[in-house]
């Protein structure tokens, strides 16, 4: 059997195929979800995915702060007032075809701007487990379940340094999460057992192996 390829670094030359931190809509993971449930899920997860880009690609918190108080704005206007939404933004387009009349978006932003302003690792900590929290309680499942998911996708945010480093290190010590939160959620208690295989790996993808662990999960949920 040929050896694993060698590890490559998760936060370091990452690709939208694949990223620094699992993603729902990874066929692997998609294929979990409920087939009708499936646009709603790839919709959550591109409005998370935007405001990540927005954090990483932030040079100045003021500028941040503005771009996420216009997703704050359209997230309420999308829960109440969805026909008033501006045209012409792909994303926005998404979101109202499947978040139209619903709430709660406006968490994935807050947490979002608590990473940004964050001063010490403990408030680093505490945003990027809120962010996990938020986004798996928006996907159908139990907040808790995203805590040690939020804390990889904060590493990923960070990027390099002692910051990532922090977090990476509190995702490896975070205890896994119950199989029981899961419930029968099976797509979300994958992204959480591929969380946890990557933190354990220090951040080094480890593809094959990675891959091989989501062919069991969604075989056999364990």
């Amino acid at each position: 059997m040929p050896s694993e390829p060698p590890a490559a670094p998760a936060f370091a030359g990452a690709t939208d195929e694949f990223a620094a931190y699992p993603d729902a809509r990874d066929p692997r993971i998609m294929v979990a979800v409920p087939r009708e449930r499936r646009a709603v899920i790839a919709a959550l997860w591109a409005f998370a995915d935007r405001l990540t880009r927005l954090l990483i690609d932030a040079r100045e918190p003021l500028i941040g702060q503005i771009k996420l108080a216009w997703w704050r704005d359209m997230a309420a206007m999308l829960a109440g007032d969805p026909e008033g939404l501006p045209k012409g933004e792909p994303l926005l387009a998404e979101l109202t075809a499947t978040w139209a009349g619903q709430d709660g978006l406006d968490t994935l932003v807050d947490a979002g701007e608590a990473m940004l302003l964050a001063e010490d690792a403990a408030d680093r900590r505490a945003a990027a487990a809120d962010f996990g929290a938020h986004l798996f309680a928006l996907s159908g499942g139990d907040a808790d379940g995203g805590r040690r998911w939020g804390l990889l996708w904060g590493a990923s945010v960070q990027a390099e340094g002692q910051e990532a480093r922090e977090l990476l290190a509190a995702a490896r010590d975070c205890a896994p999460p119950p199989r029981s939160i899961f419930a029968a959620n099976r797509a979300l208690l994958m992204l959480d057992r591929w969380a946890g295989a990557i933190a354990q790996n220090d951040g080094e993808r480890r593809w094959r192996s990675e891959g091989l662990l989501l062919l069991r999960l969604g075989l056999i949920g364990r």
